[in-house]
């Protein structure tokens, strides 16, 4: 069983990229990381952000791509992420109407299909990453994010711990339900107070990382992605540095 590498979602330090893209890749690549997590490619093209990647050290193992930028353009957004060497690509957010349960359901899961089957034709795994509202229930009482993936089976699970716990759930336990179909993690570790939900860096919120580690690679993850909505205290970069250091503490 090969150990899964870790990856950075760029949109944690996002401050610090639109400051200075290049010299920022090039400090993430210093503090310890190989690979990143892409969340948009800030007015480059592919080929302009494939070469800053390679000039600094970094493979980008996947992307959080928009629905509507496939939807804009397919064809061209897909050959982009294939540019800049992507294996993965997960879908990071689609309204409630566009997914199971929802007015569009039908539109959009066609739409869903044939993105999948580009990005596969293209090599990339296309995913679905989770926030919370995916997790709420239908009137037969099956998950939205269930229905989701039971019927779009070549979609891959791109589990956000953050959002599974900030509705009750083991994520753990939710992410051991789809072993062998959930090859990303995104560790939010966080904090909930009053319904408000606090990112902090991994392994200092309230998380079981541990556990929820294990029961990942038992079902063959491939990547864990270290990511913040906001850092708290701390600049991002701190908290990716020190979020980096907690992964690394368990083997990873």
């Amino acid at each position: 069983m090969s150990k899964p590498v870790v990856a950075l979602q760029l949109y944690t330090i996002r401050d610090f990229i639109n400051a200075d893209l290049k010299g920022t890749l090039a400090k993430v690549k210093e503090m310890g990381y190989n690979y990143v997590e892409l969340a948009g490619l800030y007015d480059l093209s592919a080929q302009e952000f494939r070469q800053i990647l390679d000039e600094t050290g970094l493979q980008a193992i996947s992307a959080h791509v928009g629905y509507g930028d496939l939807a804009n353009d397919l064809d061209g957004t897909v050959a982009a992420y294939k540019t800049l060497g992507c294996k993965y690509a997960a879908i990071p957010w689609a309204d409630s109407a566009n997914l199971p349960g929802g007015a569009n359901w039908a539109a959009a899961k066609k739409f869903f299909i044939d993105a999948g089957a580009k990005l596969k034709a293209a090599g990339i795994t296309p995913m679905y990453h989770n926030h919370e509202h995916e997790l709420e229930k239908l009137p037969n009482g099956e998950l939205i994010l269930d229905a989701f993936y039971n019927e779009l089976p070549d979609y891959h699970a791109q589990m956000d711990t953050g959002w599974i716990a900030f509705m009750n759930m083991c994520p753990a336990e939710y992410i051991g339900k789809y072993a062998g179909r959930c090859p990303s993690i995104h560790f939010k570790d966080t904090i909930v107070t009053d319904g408000k939900i606090t990112d902090y860096p991994v392994g200092s919120g309230s998380q079981d990382i541990p556990a929820i580690a294990k029961t990942a690679v038992a079902g063959g993850a491939k990547f864990f992605v270290a990511e913040l909505d906001d850092a708290t205290g701390m600049t991002s970069m701190e908290a990716a540095k020190q979020s980096l250091e907690y992964l690394k503490s368990l083997g990873y």
